[in-house]
């Protein structure tokens, strides 16, 4: 029964995907190659809120509709493009950081965007810690308007690392609309009014609509008219609408995508540059899962090869233990570190055997109490990909002692679970990354991104703490010397290595598909203009405004 319920709502998003995609192979609306239709399957129909700092759906509206001070493109080494900000200059060591605001900015209800307005947004998520999702106030001292177009940011000690979050990763918002809400944290803003190049025209559980910004400051941008976001509860509707060219732009998992969608036109493309790490989040406050020769040994017994084989076709490549994504990040890694912790299931039982755990007469290990490793893992039932992966560590697990229980959730429920800390084991794929590997290690290891059992985390939703890992975190920001930094991830690294408190598993790469028929302006490998997945912020907004009609 409820394998044909799901089945009666695929068919029924992927008619009305099909209906809001129009009559053509183009896009639906008003023409081929003026609207564009995106398939990224999210496991879940639309909640219909767009609050930018929720990070459960910020991707639905930061880039588009809310805009950035200044662009950093993470495929080209933190490249700046000026944006809401016009300038921007350190001072002061780099300890401060003042961005002159672009005149002329308009919020999509007409009233003027000022400094007024950046300065409230960045005191608003002080105000909100849970709306401060990259921690930028952890590093922050005080943010100030100068006259009528500079804001003025000082910093702890020198910072210019934390540029990407403050500059690239901070989406600002109109002050004349959300100083009057009473909570931003539970606020779903479900009539978001931005500075984009695109307004959220309608919504319902199947699909957003997106109408150009016909204010926008950007003169002659967008040259997209119409943006359709269909809902998909799984991979395959989503990836029929890919393959037949009723949706233009993919960022999903498509099984032997070279037979299904490549071979379909010759118009259909794809590339999947590897950004980030598909991990397995181990909770740390978990009385077994502490121990740091339980966590090893699970990471001995997962032959990280099999699982991009198997689980991902080989799209997304084996990762190593330190988290250093490779090529992308090839000059940070530290080859012996990496090689420290491999695949070797035997390892993998002398390292419990060692710390005192017993086969039972099941074959499973147990504690000197006599509780069983046995662990549930969540994960998102509707990623395909995911599922078959986790098949493959389940069954890598259970040959060296370890039992393993798969949890297929909805993608809500699965983030709802995660970010509060409520499992023992998750796969996923969602930590961000940025222009160099410290980003994401930031996120993963940071301490002050987490937060307690039963309160959101933005990010490290493992629990992890280690007071030494927040300090070169810290440190790093405070140097600009290209050898102190590669010495301080590093020694990030070795906490992966030793401290084992998460597992990356794959390469995360940006699923990134895209369709020439009718549309021109894609990010290309060689022009790599932004971050081509359909759920990065801000990169998206930034790839609606180079598409434009074929011709």
């Amino acid at each position: 029964m409820k394998r044909a319920i799901v089945l009666a709502l695929a068919v029924g998003l992927l008619a009305l995907a099909t209906a809001c995609g129009g009559g053509t192979s183009g896009g639906g609306g008003s023409g081929a190659g003026t609207s564009v239709t995106i398939s990224n399957e999210q496991g879940t129909t639309w909640t219909c809120g767009f609050n930018p700092f929720n990070s459960n759906v910020n991707f639905l509206s930061f880039g588009p509709v809310y805009e950035e001070l200044t662009f950093v493109n993470g495929l080209k080494s933190g490249a700046t493009t000026n944006w809401l900000a016009s300038s921007y200059a350190w001072s002061n060591g780099s300890k401060t950081l003042t961005f002159t605001i672009r005149p002329g900015l308009k919020w999509s209800d007409g009233k003027p965007l000022t400094a007024a307005d950046v300065l409230y947004t960045f005191n608003l998520i002080k105000a909100h810690p849970a709306l401060d999702l990259n921690a930028a106030w952890a590093v922050l001292q005080d943010v100030k308007q100068e006259g009528s177009d500079k804001v003025v940011f000082d910093f702890k000690s020198s910072a210019v690392p934390y540029f990407y979050y403050v500059g690239g990763q901070t989406p600002i918002v109109p002050q004349h609309i959300w100083s009057k809400i009473a909570d931003p944290v539970t606020y779903k803003d479900t009539s978001p009014v931005g500075s984009g190049p695109f307004t959220m025209k309608s919504c319902s559980p199947q699909v957003i609509k997106y109408s150009k910004n016909p204010s926008y400051w950007q003169k002659g941008k967008p040259s997209i008219d119409t943006v359709y976001y269909p809902a998909f509860t799984s991979n395959d509707p989503a990836n029929q609408q890919l393959a037949s060219g009723k949706a233009q732009w993919g960022s999903q998992f498509i099984p032997n995508i070279n037979k299904y969608y490549l071979n379909k036109s010759p118009d259909n493309h794809y590339w999947f540059p590897p950004l980030v790490n598909v991990s397995i989040f181990i909770n740390q406050k978990d009385p077994i899962l502490s121990n740091v020769a339980v966590r090893k040994a699970i990471a001995y017994a997962i032959d990280r090869s099999k699982v991009s084989e198997i689980g991902e076709y080989g799209y997304e490549p084996p990762s190593n233990q330190t988290g250093i994504v490779t090529p992308t990040f090839n000059d940070w890694l530290d080859q012996g570190l990496a090689k420290q912790v491999d695949y070797n299931p035997q390892k993998a039982m002398q390292t419990l055997e060692a710390a005192g755990f017993k086969k039972g007469s099941d074959g499973i290990y147990q504690t000197p109490d006599g509780k069983p490793l046995s662990f549930s893992i969540l994960n998102i039932g509707g990623y395909s990909d995911w599922v078959a992966s986790v098949q493959v560590i389940q069954n890598e697990l259970k040959a060296v002692g370890i039992n393993l229980t798969p949890e297929n959730l909805s993608s809500t429920t699965y983030d709802n679970d995660v970010y509060n800390g409520h499992y023992q084991l998750a796969y996923d794929g969602n930590e961000s990354g940025g222009p160099s590997p410290y980003y994401e290690l930031r996120q993963l290891l940071y301490s002050k991104n987490s937060a307690p059992i039963g309160k959101p985390a933005s990010s490290n939703w493992e629990r992890y703490e280690n007071p030494q890992v927040d300090k070169l975190i810290e440190q790093y920001a405070s140097t600009t010397d290209t050898a102190t930094q590669h010495d301080i991830v590093r020694q990030l690294e070795a906490a992966m290595v030793n401290d084992i408190p998460v597992i990356p598993v794959t390469e995360g790469v940006d699923w990134y598909q895209y369709n020439t028929k009718n549309h021109a302006g894609w990010v290309l490998k060689n022009d790599p203009y932004a971050r081509p997945a359909a759920y990065e912020t801000p990169d998206w907004g930034v790839m609606l405004l180079h598409l434009k009609p074929k011709g």
